[in-house]
């Protein structure tokens, strides 16, 4: 089979750590670009990065990229892609996109005119006049961003961020894929103590778990593309047995979560014990207040509250200040803070080793890196 070429979105600001998760994986040709990550490998690879990926939103087959500023271009650009290599006679290939700062900017006429384009094609191809689309859902996603227009297949079904463990949430939660960026670039390993004081649903807690034992995130769940001929059954067992075989087991990780509401703790508990790290995950009611860091190595990561979410932007900035006067620099204690207030370091009473730009959803936060021992000022 021929090298597939692949495009893996991200949340804005970790193209980098996904860029890199995938040349880890095997992947060829990874290129970083704002919000995605292009790659190549055969069907292995594809299966691969659908179970093992922590920080892609999905993976997409891309069919072809081409420049377009009229619909007779898209039409027949279109209809020049091997839309056949995947999708069969009984196939369902239903089309959704976006389009940003292009000439094509109607939503339904570009889906309209890709879909009859593929269709023309696939009844050049064989043969017929008219589809049923009662077999394996192939999604078409079309992307057009200034009139640059890249044809894509999903083969994740799910966002790559529904792990299989979270049924329920609290009323914030942080997504998946951003979690384990965080535990990325806090940097997790099999013998980290890690702590959370907002605990929320667990989601940090879980994925740090996760992260230390290596155990692969899409391990428990479906994905599209196990129903797509073109992919043999064979990628797909082949890959689940090696992400199985890379788990580690009776590593020293712990995970301690606190929170002020009991439903949380209880919570994080129930999504710990779905998400097969129970062993690792512990939880308990606490606030802020009487949070004391141990003693020696750890690593606190944590998406405090603030206004855009559950608290009004006073009360989230005395929050900041009660957590810079419980977040003590001592022997090895490291911090990574979530937050989108550009003032959160002066609140904290700290100013961060370092920063990383983040968007949780659509708002844009910045992930404040503590890691030095020194004074606070």
């Amino acid at each position: 089979m021929e090298k597939i070429k692949m495009v893996a979105p991200c949340i804005f600001g970790i193209e980098g750590i996904a860029a890199d998760e995938l040349r880890r994986m095997g992947c060829e040709n990874v290129t970083a670009e704002n919000g995605r990550v292009l790659f190549e490998g055969d069907a292995n690879i594809l299966a691969r990065a659908n179970i093992n990926s922590r920080f892609s939103e999905r993976i997409l087959i891309n069919m072809g990229e081409f420049t377009a500023t009229d619909f007779t271009t898209l039409f027949d650009s279109v209809k020049a892609l091997q839309w056949e290599n995947y999708i069969g006679k009984e196939d369902a290939f239903p089309v959704t996109g976006y389009s940003i700062n292009s000439a094509l900017h109607s939503i339904p006429d570009c889906q309209s005119i890709i879909k009859k384009a593929v269709v023309e094609r696939l009844k050049s191809k064989y043969g017929i006049s008219w589809f049923n689309e009662t077999g394996p859902e192939y999604k078409i996603k079309f992307s057009i961003l200034k009139d640059k227009v890249t044809l894509m297949i999903d083969t994740s079904g799910e966002g790559l961020h529904k792990r299989g463990y979270r049924r329920s949430s609290n009323d914030a939660p942080l997504k998946e894929t951003l979690a384990a960026a965080l535990c990325d670039t806090a940097r997790i390993f099999p013998d980290t103590a890690l702590l959370d004081p907002f605990c929320g649903s667990g989601t940090i807690l879980i994925e740090g778990a996760m992260m230390a034992a290596k155990i692969a995130p899409g391990l428990r769940r479906f994905f599209a593309a196990e129903r797509f001929s073109a992919i043999p059954q064979t990628a797909w067992q082949q890959e689940r047995m090696r992400a199985q075989d890379n788990i580690l087991h009776n590593i020293e990780f712990t995970a301690t979560g606190f929170d002020i509401d009991k439903s949380c703790v209880e919570l994080t508990l129930a999504n710990a014990a779905k998400a097969g790290v129970k062993n690792y995950v512990k939880a308990t009611v606490r606030d802020i207040k009487d949070f004391t860091p141990p003693e020696g190595r750890c690593q606190i990561i944590t998406n405090p509250p603030y206004g855009e979410r559950l608290l009004d932007v006073q009360a989230a900035e005395a929050l900041y200040k009660t957590m810079g006067q419980r977040f003590t620099r001592g022997s090895g204690q490291k911090y990574c803070i979530i937050s989108p207030h550009d003032e959160f370091e002066k609140f904290f009473g700290d100013t961060a080793d370092k920063r990383r730009k983040l968007y949780n959803g659509m708002i844009k936060c910045q992930a404040f890196l503590y890691f030095k021992n020194k004074e606070k000022f």
